[in-house]
């Protein structure tokens, strides 16, 4: 390799061993870490019949529908209930009704995510939970794509990986929302 030594030959010399493997990594990859695609993390879901992304950072985690609730009287259809979680009370919603677009099937898949707001704890049901989905900013796009379930005031872009379009929904934006705040029946 271009006069470069073997690097088993390097193995007792780590010095040597890492000094050689920086090189090849230059050589490879020519003005350093600067040249690396940045990468954002998300965590993919489902609304219905539609996929969305959120940010790993507006997430805390992602949790099984819990077995008991307690309903809240008074409040809106889609407030479904509060629920004990590890000692905590957390409200959970149901996206899809909140939205509009009817009631979210309670299936095996569907889970909860807990978003990660200071302010404001709420528990958003979605049908299912697509796992860590990773984008280059290449794949990144302001374009606002058209949604069956009416939340594009809560996208800001969208990644798109060959056919796939991945929306990117805020959930700060849609938490701190007049929408999501106004809970209590007229």
């Amino acid at each position: 390799m271009n006069g470069a030594p073997e690097l088993a030959t390097l193995v007792r010399q780590p010095f040597e061993l890492l000094r050689e493997i920086e090189r090849r990594s230059a050589r490879a990859h020519p003005g350093g870490a600067a040249a690396m695609p940045s990468e954002w993390v998300g965590i993919g879901f489902r609304i219905g019949e539609e996929q969305f992304v959120a940010s790993r950072e507006q997430v805390r985690e992602v949790l099984m529908l819990p077995d008991g609730m307690t309903r809240v009287p008074g409040a809106r259809r889609w407030l479904l209930g509060i629920a004990n979680l590890r000692g905590h009370l957390l409200p959970l919603v149901d996206v899809k009704l909140l939205l509009g677009s009817g009631r979210t099937s309670l299936r095996r898949a569907t889970r909860v995510i807990s978003v990660n707001h200071r302010e404001i704890p709420a528990g958003l049901v979605v049908d299912e939970v697509l796992g860590f989905r990773r984008f280059t900013e290449q794949e990144h796009g302001r374009e606002l794509p058209e949604t069956i379930i009416r939340c594009e005031r809560f996208l800001t872009g969208a990644y798109l990986r060959g056919e796939e379009r991945w929306p990117v929904f805020d959930l700060f934006e849609f938490v701190e929302s007049p929408l999501f705040l106004q809970a209590a029946e007229e």
